[in-house]
């Protein structure tokens, strides 16, 4: 399979900017109608090439997360702006995994008439950002948040990310079948919204399997050090210990348990999603369970030529951060394409009206909440690689 890059592609620390300018329109997007064309789907033509916003950490403590996201955002480009009728102008900006430097990023986007806004990548700042977005009536697609609230902000917020509530209790309810849990240690950073949506639904999933919760020990996301906490755990002798940590501090705990001698299951939601895990934590990460929004082993038409693309142009496997970024621009597409315009209302009522798109995540839909409903999987760290679990 090849593609045709025919953007310019200029990289420094902070942007990525392909093809074509900024709008001049005051931040009206396309305001004098050039963003409005003809035909539709495939057949549709818009003149103007299209601008889409993307706030990505691309420094500070989620920038693991973020370098993928801007690769599955560099391919998305490639593939769409190789297609007939619209081409696409996206500029990628770093939030640097804080929430006053993604308001800014989102203020400029919204200014310079940003057809819409992809990001940013942790829910935190989503949180602190998407406001500014859903006053200016700018679409946003969150592709890797998935904190409970994220689109209760607004009718203009939308994402592509499967939800904790969607993914962990099914994660639960497999690591219990499969070791015959009765008794875990909870574990969670609680000054983080992602990490503490995710103790939450694990919590209440725990619940719903009958399972006793030992003990419930709290981090901070900036933590590195789990000895004593892992100390505590392990005299509970607990038959798992059921993690919500971003992936700087999954891979210290995962590494230290394993080194104390914790041998138990440990069971990690989304912000282990990350092929790091496996990188840093080496042997230490083996029987690890995580539930995910996607696995490479689809055998999917659209995920196959995915992750042949993607292997082609960046030399490795992709994650489900990339996944999900790849994803979310060609859902954009999709929007603009229903309705041929690239202006932000219509792109708006695209999205709603996104039902069983064939992606890379599978079939796709927004539902009335506006989050997106597709398969998810229940994977476990084996022969240092992400498998689904049997």
């Amino acid at each position: 399979m090849r593609y045709l890059l025919r953007s310019a592609v200029i990289l420094s620390a902070s942007a990525l900017v392909l093809s074509g300018c900024a709008s001049d329109d005051g931040g009206e997007s396309g305001g004098d109608g050039s963003l409005t064309g003809s035909g539709s789907g495939d057949s549709c033509v818009i003149e103007a090439p299209v601008t889409v916003g993307a706030a990505l950490s691309l420094t500070g403590g989620a920038a693991s997360y973020g370098e993928s996201q801007q690769k599955g955002l560099e391919l998305a480009l490639e593939h769409l702006n190789d297609k007939d009728g619209v081409t696409y102008d996206l500029k990628v900006e770093d939030d640097g995994t804080d929430p006053r430097q993604a308001i800014g990023v989102f203020e400029t986007f919204a200014a310079d008439g940003a057809s819409a806004i992809i990001g940013p990548t942790l829910s935190n700042t989503a949180f602190q950002a998407q406001p500014v977005a859903q006053d200016a009536g700018v679409p946003v697609l969150a592709i890797s948040n998935t904190a409970t609230g994220i689109t209760e902000q607004g009718d203009f917020i939308f994402r592509d990310s499967l939800t904790e509530a969607q993914v962990i209790p099914q994660t639960i309810q497999a690591a219990v079948e499969a070791n015959d849990l009765e008794k875990v240690v909870v574990m969670y950073s609680n000054d983080d919204a992602f990490t503490e949506s995710g103790y939450e639904v694990m919590a209440s999933s725990l619940e719903e399997e009958g399972i006793e919760v030992l003990d419930t020990l709290t981090f901070s996301v900036s933590d590195t050090d789990f000895r004593s906490l892992l100390t505590a755990a392990k005299s509970l002798d607990p038959d798992a210990i059921v993690v919500s940590a971003l992936i700087e501090a999954a891979i210290p705990l995962v590494t230290q348990a394993r080194e104390l001698g914790l041998d138990q299951p440990i069971i990690g939601g989304n912000g282990f999603n990350n092929p790091q895990l496996m990188a840093d934590a080496g042997d230490a990460a083996e029987g690890v369970i995580v539930g995910a929004a996607w696995n490479s082993a689809s055998d999917s038409p659209e995920n196959a030529d995915f992750l042949t693309a993607y292997e082609e142009k960046f030399g490795s496997a992709p994650d489900q951060f990339a996944t999900q970024a790849y994803t979310g621009l060609m859902i954009i597409d999709h929007a603009v394409r229903s309705g041929c315009s690239a202006e932000r209302t219509d792109i708006q009522t695209g999205l709603t009206e996104v039902k069983d798109l064939a992606t890379p995540l599978g079939s796709l839909t927004i539902n009335a909440d506006r989050d997106a409903e597709h398969p998810a999987v229940v994977q476990i760290v084996k022969d240092g690689a992400f498998t689904v679990m049997p």
